[in-house]
């Protein structure tokens, strides 16, 4: 793995903090539920890189998807999340809660909420990685052939790139996220802008 991807990832990461280093536009629990998950996938990103610059590629492969679901739930609870459901991520945590929880809407259901009732650039882009991403993803967290391969017969420095990209890629979607949770959407267009400097970090455009 290029030692400069990291490097030059990290410092792309402290000025992206410094941008959307804002307070929510209100203390709505639909806002607070959401910019929690919002701030676990970027919670997410740091470990993935983490792991990818410790060589746990399979590790990283499961924090990633993780990290995509953490911002899909945060999109979904801004926008198509009932006030039933909202309420369920919201109360306090026990055994009866938990129990509760378990009919959330998972990653298909919440993709066709947000298609519904999101922004469409927001659903087309996750909808973009998980057409490109999730089956390979999924077969890392259920240990099937593609980590069970490519643990026995090394990783191939290209995919171990592929996935520091991809994992910025989100970071910039929940990037835009917390700039829609803190009412200053204008912002996006400075995230995007902060993206261009840094092109050897970022995924290909598809």
């Amino acid at each position: 793995m290029k030692r400069d991807l990291f490097v030059t990832t990290e410092e792309f990461a402290e000025k992206l903090f410094q941008l959307i280093d804002l307070p929510l536009f209100d203390d709505s629990t639909r806002l607070v539920v959401s910019e929690v998950a919002c701030s676990m996938s970027l919670e997410h990103w740091a470990a993935t890189r983490s792991l990818l610059m410790s060589g746990m590629l399979p590790s990283a492969a499961i924090v990633h998807r993780a990290q995509f679901e953490a911002l899909l739930r945060s999109i979904w609870i801004l926008y198509a999340a009932t006030e039933d459901q909202l309420s369920k991520l919201s109360t306090g945590l026990t055994v009866e809660t938990e129990q509760n929880a378990k009919n959330l809407p998972q990653a298909s259901d919440m993709m066709a909420g947000v298609n519904k009732k999101g922004p469409p650039q927001a659903y087309e882009a996750l909808n973009r990685f998980k057409e490109n991403s999730w089956k390979a993803l999924n077969s890392y967290v259920h240990a099937g052939i593609h980590p069970i391969k490519r643990h026995a017969e090394g990783y191939p420095l290209q995919l171990i790139e592929s996935v520091a990209r991809n994992t910025n890629g989100l970071a910039i979607l929940s990037a835009m996220q917390a700039a829609v949770l803190c009412g200053v959407q204008p912002l996006q267009r400075e995230i995007l802008n902060l993206a261009t400097h840094y092109p050897d970090c970022m995924p290909p455009p598809l």
